[in-house]
């Protein structure tokens, strides 16, 4: 996933790594200040710990997205999905600054130039769910591997009052058919480590782990 140490913005900076560069850009910011709290002194000492997990696309049968189907809420089977524009960052940013505040996971508000340097890469697509109206949730998919044979989800989140309703379901469905139209072999993602909701959900779709990745204040360009 990050091949490089001091990957900086010299390339492509996805969701994740943009959001974790920010992250320790504060705490080194508080440190300096001597006002960590334990959790930070943590992930400077230890880094953040991602699960990494698969799901080839062989695996997603038209029974198991049935299967999926049938546990949803009947108003969220009938989101609408469509591919972002430009237009839509401030909606998007604004889905990601309430949802992660109920996460599990060290939370920095994300602004609209970030999200922009992440849209304007030609290798990344975001998409968009409306429900009875309201843009309750987005994805973010990206491509990898030396014929883009892999699909990424970057980064997915949703209102926290559609939370826990099969949205996040709708969105991974809808990942993995854009996914499959494009004739890609397997989807893969990253959990934090102690994000065990998020893990539930992504271990529900089928995926499988097959490694750890570990981030570093060393990985990022802290002095730019």
């Amino acid at each position: 996933m990050m091949s490089n140490k001091k990957l900086g913005f010299k390339k492509k900076f996805d969701l994740k790594k943009k959001t974790l560069r920010t992250l320790f850009l504060h705490i080194e910011k508080d440190s300096k200040k001597g006002i960590l709290d334990e959790s930070q002194k943590e992930i400077l000492e230890k880094g953040m710990v991602y699960t990494q997990m698969k799901l080839p696309v062989d695996k997603i049968t038209k029974e198991f997205e049935d299967s999926l189907k049938d546990k949803i809420e009947h108003n969220i089977y009938n989101a609408k999905i469509r591919e972002a524009t430009e237009k839509d960052l401030n909606i998007v940013k604004d889905i990601y600054n309430k949802a992660w505040l109920t996460s599990n996971t060290p939370f920095r508000p994300i602004e609209k130039e970030s999200l922009k340097t992440i849209f304007d890469d030609p290798d990344t697509v975001f998409l968009i769910a409306k429900v009875f109206g309201v843009d309750a949730g987005f994805v973010i998919l990206d491509f990898e591997g030396k014929q883009k044979e892999y699909g990424i989800i970057a980064g997915l989140g949703i209102l926290p009052r559609y939370q826990h309703k099969g949205l996040g379901t709708i969105l991974g469905l809808a990942a993995w058919n854009y996914f499959k139209e494009k004739g890609l072999k397997e989807l893969r993602c990253e959990v934090y480590k102690q994000n065990q909701k998020s893990y539930n959900f992504i271990k529900g779709l089928n995926f499988e782990e097959f490694g750890e990745q570990v981030y570093r204040k060393e990985d990022f360009e802290l002095n730019e």
